[in-house]
């Protein structure tokens, strides 16, 4: 295999990597411990389970290949979660996304080290990573986001490690663990293969094409391909449900679709705003510096997907994984300007106390620390409210707080117009919601209570079918007029109504208590099917 030469300079130090390592691990167990008491915060300040956690919980107990809006990854994260922890305390049920935000930390002082930057760099870079709005949340709470950065970028200080190979050995490691990477993130998340693609482009418009030739480079496809091989045959079998799921979205006005300087701007608000001062000349030493010219790709990385996730009108943190890196090279690159000139480093020192005033200023506005009415005081004491990613009506809350509030009353009234059922009709009713927040709620955390299965046609609730109700009694929790109801059955009444004034606007409505479904679930349940 051809090798790239590289000047000697840009090559990380090997005496460095101890002490580095040793020091990423100690921000990583920063990192983790921030989301441990935020997460003992919040369930104390009131705020209780995401409506999506219970869904991955669901589907965690209902294990497959895939499911119609993601791959297998979550659903596993959320089963070894309910199996190890339960979901009663919210600090144990984010305890994987917490570790998975630390594995990113981690990864980013590797990524330092890796681009030839030494411990002060790297401690800079990780600090920024840990201050991050979009990662405090995304971290915070159970979901796919957690892990798509530790994917991405176990790839990337790959694809470096790779230019720097003195060895087929290495090479050949490498190669595997890009592979591997690729390969579980595919297994996590669909938008990595535009990730991929992009890095791939990246690659091939510069000299470092050179790798591409190396037959461990082939092996790494076919890793790649083998582990995420289930999900595409699972994709198979059910006919492309998550394609889908995908074109439905694309044609509903369901996400707020960003032109490009409000996309623009919305990258500088996620990140915070003063972490620009730090990735932003990451982004561009990669891009023009001499001695990052090894790594050129990686500059030219962000150039091709930045406008392609434009382009797709993609939601805004869907570029939140790639930025780790840029966040390294802006520290190897700030501190190889500052070497050993004092004020150079202190004005770095100073900029670092910043980052982490920064990180007391925002962290409610990205993790739900402070009881209601303080959270809104000061917001408005800010005079900044985060943007929500999705079409809707006003609300009192961000939606990522809002979809916390409205479950446990909503169950309790289930469980009252159930429970005052005569026993012979309990034995024949069944429950139907709209979507699968409340079908999953219900089932999570009504499991006690004696509740009957929810069903739904929402995302996968449809793929796991009727379960044999008929529809001769159902309890059902939706947003339809009573007049469009007695469409479906022989007679409806409004049993209950949700009010939660905190809980997003289709999370208000009606509780049905219906007879005599006019055409069995079993009959019409394909036009039942809700891939939104």
């Amino acid at each position: 295999m051809a090798t790239t030469t590289i000047a000697a300079s840009v090559f990380p130090q090997p005496a460095n990597l101890r002490a580095i390592v040793q020091l990423s691990f100690a921000f990583a167990a920063l990192k983790i411990a921030i989301h441990i008491v935020t997460n003992i915060m919040a369930q104390h300040a009131g705020y209780g389970i995401f409506r999506d956690e219970m869904y991955y919980l669901m589907c965690g107990r209902h294990l497959a290949f895939g499911y119609v809006d993601q791959p297998p990854l979550a659903a596993i994260q959320a089963r070894i979660t309910d199996v190890l922890f339960g979901y009663q305390h919210m600090w144990s049920l984010r305890l994987i996304p917490a570790m998975a935000g630390g594995a990113k930390v981690f990864l980013t002082g590797m990524l330092v080290w890796a681009l030839g930057g030494g411990r002060r760099a790297a401690a800079l870079a990780m600090l920024g990573v840990i201050v991050v709005g979009v990662y405090l949340g995304i971290d915070s709470f159970l979901s796919m986001n957690c892990l798509d950065p530790v994917f991405w970028m176990t790839c990337v200080l790959a694809l470096i490690r790779i230019v720097q190979a003195e060895s087929q050995q290495s090479v050949r490691n490498w190669w595997i663990v890009l592979g591997v990477s690729a390969g579980l993130a595919m297994e996590n998340k669909d938008s990595v293969v535009f990730f991929l693609v992009c890095a791939l482009v990246a690659v091939l418009l510069t000299p470092q094409r050179r790798i591409l030739a190396s037959r461990w480079f082939a092996v790494a496809v076919l890793i790649m391909v083998a582990v995420a091989l289930p999900n595409l045959l699972w994709q198979i079998h059910y006919h492309f449900p998550t394609l889908e799921w995908l074109r439905d979205v694309a044609k509903s006005d369901k996400d707020v679709k960003l032109p490009p300087l409000a996309f623009l701007k919305a990258q500088l608000f996620m990140l915070q705003p003063l972490t620009v001062i730090l990735w932003l000349p990451g982004l561009l030493w990669l891009l023009f510096a001499k001695t990052a010219k090894p790594y050129r790709f990686l500059g030219i990385l962000y150039l091709l997907f930045l406008p392609l996730m434009m382009a797709l009108h993609a939601k805004d943190y869907y570029l939140a994984p790639i930025y780790p890196v840029y966040f390294a090279g802006g520290a190897v690159a700030r501190f190889s300007w500052a070497k050993n000139v004092r004020w150079r480093n202190a004005v770095s020192g100073v900029y670092g106390l910043l980052l982490i005033c920064s990180l007391i200023v925002f962290l409610p506005l990205s993790v739900p620390v402070l009881p209601l009415q303080k959270f809104l005081a000061y917001e408005h004491r800010l005079g900044f409210k985060p943007e929500d990613s999705e079409t809707h009506d006003p609300t009192i809350l961000p939606q990522f707080y809002a979809d916390r509030f409205g479950w446990t009353d909503m169950v309790a009234q289930v469980n009252t117009i159930y429970h005052s059922l005569p026993p012979s009709e309990q034995a024949v009713t069944g429950i139907f919601t709209g979507n699968y927040g409340q079908a999953s709620a219900i089932n999570i955390l009504g499991e006690h209570d004696g509740l009957p299965t929810a069903i739904s046609g929402h995302q996968n609730y449809w793929i796991w079918g009727p379960r044999g109700y008929s529809g001769q009694e159902m309890i059902i929790v939706n947003e339809e007029s009573l007049a469009d109801m007695n469409q479906y059955y022989a007679s409806c009444k409004v049993a209950a109504m949700r009010t939660n004034p905190l809980a997003m606007p289709w999370e208000r409505g009606p509780i049905y208590l219906c007879y005599s479904r006019k055409t069995a679930y079993t009959a019409d349940w394909k036009d039942l099917k809700y891939y939104h």
